[in-house]
């Protein structure tokens, strides 16, 4: 009884403020997310493709961008140009369509003035934009995601809102976006929730042992304090009575209340930075991308393939899918147009079909159901990068294979280890219940108020630890001076 007093009293002195800012935290990220620019904010900022200036295909662009794996050409329209992006698994590259030459971004005047036509595009005031800083990260851009555009152009538009713009300097696009109201509220957030500062963050694997780790240590004081807190009860007259009083007596109460949704809510945030330690991670191996994507064969996309590509699309894209190159015309952040590349007389239609996907996914595993779309409210969500775009599952024995229907990209592979960890992290620490989920209203009161009890346990815990401090710690110098 004496080591697990020990143990939960000076781990609650340590880290009752963590307990604290991350339920405070908590519902300021349930309101305010992380910056991000969105697959419609992308698509809004994009100029029309003019056909007529292309010169070379997306075959030639693959040689030229030296990317040996390539799966996936696409083409816009910047300020200096049509350029074509090349991406394979080994990388990302860019070249201008007209001789195929490098067109990486490398002087800022470029970047101001496509940041600049984004931000009119996507209706912001970008009379006063100016060009801000070219760094590898900052606090707004230490995603994983965006190493391979580093570094980042910085683009303050000095409007009302405070926007900024980062573009990328590896393809010219405009890769992220942030507010002053974003920044202020992720502050108070995400940065404070995550111990997010960019000096730890820009590191990833140092970031992710530190966070693991004190999540870890704050698991175990809370754990220590629920076993405590079970065994301190007595029962008095017939009552359940707590031996303690004051500060102490509330921290008691609370923390026995609570206990349930602290352990769980605590437990599930570690989780949150379990990266593959304890679950899989849900990502599909780099030979599993490379059979979805097939042998794509660019060098016999013929010629009169940029003959026929419409003048109002935004982006174009060419991908490798089952052995077969697709493109896809985007016009706007909506509808897109599919078709086989190279075919004129192809049928042209919005998505790929459910027995395309099945029929790619079979050479990854056996026993394949036929691939179905997976539908609102299914108990293993999944969001889409293009807005309405369908997610196909197709179920291989005990592993679940998601494939995009509007760019065939596979974003997740879940197993039975991966379906577990959807209930022990994102149910227990987002409230992402089926039934609560479905109902918005619902989940932000109770986001709030359960987040706002655990608030209010830690502040008993933070005067408890203060007073325990302001007691032990002159007695412990006392006897430091004294032997």
């Amino acid at each position: 009884m004496r080591a697990l007093i020990l143990v939960h009293r000076w781990l609650g002195v340590a880290f009752c403020l963590f307990f604290a800012m991350w339920f405070a935290t908590g519902i300021v990220m349930h309101f305010v997310p992380f910056p991000e620019l969105t697959e419609t904010e992308r698509m809004a900022g994009l100029t029309q493709v003019d056909p007529g200036q292309l010169r070379n295909g997306p075959d030639a662009a693959v040689k030229a961008g030296r990317i040996h794996d390539a799966t996936r050409v696409r083409l816009l329209a910047r300020n200096d140009g049509l350029v074509y992006l090349v991406e394979g698994p080994s990388g990302i590259s860019a070249v201008h369509a007209t001789d195929l030459s490098a067109a990486a971004v490398r002087s800022e005047s470029l970047a101001l003035a496509i940041a600049a036509d984004h931000a009119r595009r996507s209706g912001f005031d970008a009379a006063r934009a100016a060009f801000a800083e070219l760094a590898s990260h900052d606090q707004w851009t230490v995603s994983n995601g965006l190493d391979p555009h580093r570094p980042l152009y910085r683009v303050a538009l000095n409007d009302d809102a405070g926007t900024e713009l980062y573009v990328s300097s590896a393809t010219g696009e405009v890769v992220r976006d942030t507010t002053r109201h974003e920044r202020w509220w992720n502050y108070a957030g995400s940065v404070a929730h995550w111990i997010y500062p960019t000096i730890l963050r820009r590191d990833q694997r140092n970031w992710d042992k530190v966070v693991w780790t004190l999540s870890l240590i704050a698991l175990i004081a809370a754990g220590a304090g629920a076993v405590l807190g079970t065994l301190r009860l007595n029962v008095a007259h017939g009552r359940i009575v707590s031996p303690y009083r004051g500060w102490h007596a509330w921290h008691h109460w609370l923390g026995l209340g609570g206990m349930v949704f602290v352990l769980t809510w605590i437990f599930s945030g570690w989780l949150s930075m379990d990266h593959g330690r304890l679950f899989s991670n849900g990502k599909p191996t780099a030979a599993e991308s490379a059979t979805l994507a097939g042998a794509a064969a660019w060098d016999q996309l013929p010629a009169r393939e940029i003959q026929r590509l419409p003048a109002q699309a935004r982006e174009i894209e060419w991908f490798a899918f089952d052995g077969r190159i697709y493109r896809r015309d985007r016009v706007d952040p909506g509808p897109q147009r599919l078709s086989l590349a190279g075919d004129a007389a192809a049928p042209r239609r919005a998505f790929l079909e459910p027995a395309e996907i099945t029929a790619a996914v079979r050479p990854l595993a056996p026993d394949c159901a036929p691939a179905v779309a997976v539908q609102a409210g299914d108990h293993y969500p999944i969001v889409p990068v293009m807005p309405d775009s369908p997610i196909y599952r197709s179920i291989c024995g005990g592993i679940w294979f998601h494939v995009e229907g509007a760019s065939g990209a596979m974003p997740e592979k879940i197993d039975a280890s991966r379906r577990a960890y959807r209930w022990a992290y994102s149910a227990l620490h987002t409230l992402n219940f089926p039934a609560v989920a479905a109902r918005p209203p619902l989940r932000t009161v109770l986001v709030v108020l359960l987040c706002g009890f655990g608030l209010a346990f830690s502040v008993t815990a933070i005067v408890i630890g203060w007073r325990r401090l302001r007691t032990d710690l002159p007695a412990i110098r006392f006897r430091v001076k004294a032997d």
